[in-house]
C-alpha cells in the first residue's frame, strides 16, 4: 500500500531569504537552559554578533539578550541568513561549551527565524523585542531597561555603545 509521511519525518522548510530581507530571528536554550550565565556570555555572543555586522554580512536593528533565550532583528547584508547564524551560533557554542566544561547541543532545534515586511513592522517588532526583558521581570521597568545593556534598547537611547547596531534606519522613522 501507500506510505505515508509523519510530521517527524518530513524535511525540514527551506528558509526564505534574499539580500536585504528583514528577520526576527529567536533562538532558545535546549530544554530551558541557560545560554547565557554570565555577562562574559553576553559580550561573547555580542562581539560575535558585532563582528557580522562589520563584515556588511548583516545588520541588527534591534536585539535582546535573556538568560534562556535572545532575540535579534537583522536584515540580511552579503551573505544568507543561514550562514551568517551558522557562524554566530556554532562559535559561541563551541566557546560556552569549552568555558563550562559541557558538551553537545546549546540550543533547542535551530533558531527560529521570521520573515517580515518593512514598514508595519520594523517598530512595532523593535518596541517587542526591545521590551522583553520587562515581560520577563528582568528589570521592573521602561526607564531601568533604558540602563539596561543586554538590549539595543539603551543603545538606541545612547546609554550604551554598540557600534555595530542599525541605529540610522529607526531612528529616522522619526525624521
Amino acid at each position: 500500500g501507500k506510505e505515508r509521511c509523519k510530521l517527524g519525518d518530513m524535511p525540514r522548510q527551506a528558509r526564505l531569504d534574499a539580500p536585504g530581507a528583514l528577520h526576527h530571528v529567536m533562538g532558545r536554550g535546549i530544554e530551558g537552559i541557560s545560554i547565557f550565565r554570565s555577562d562574559e556570555d553576553r559580550e561573547d555572543f555580542l562581539t560575535r554578533l558585532g563582528a557580522l555586522c562589520e563584515g556588511e554580512l548583516l545588520s541588527v536593528h534591534a536585539w535582546a539578550l535573556l538568560d534562556n533565550h535572545f532575540h535579534l532583528l537583522i536584515r540580511t547584508g552579503k551573505q544568507r541568513i543561514s550562514e551568517g547564524m551558522r557562524r554566530l551560533l556554532t562559535g559561541y557554542v563551541v566557546r560556552f561549551n569549552r568555558r563550562y566544561g559541557r558538551y553537545g547541543h546549546l540550543f533547542q532545534n535551530r533558531y527560529k527565524s521570521i520573515l517580515c515586511e518593512e514598514d508595519p513592522y520594523l517598530l512595532g517588532l523593535t518596541r517587542y523585542i526591545h521590551l522583553n526583558p520587562v515581560r520577563a521581570g528582568v528589570v521592573k521597568t521602561v526607564r531601568q531597561l533604558a540602563a539596561y545593556p543586554w538590549t539595543g534598547h539603551a543603545v538606541i537611547l545612547g546609554r550604551v555603545k554598540r557600534e555595530w547596531q542599525d541605529v540610522g534606519t529607526l531612528l529616522a522613522y522619526f525624521g
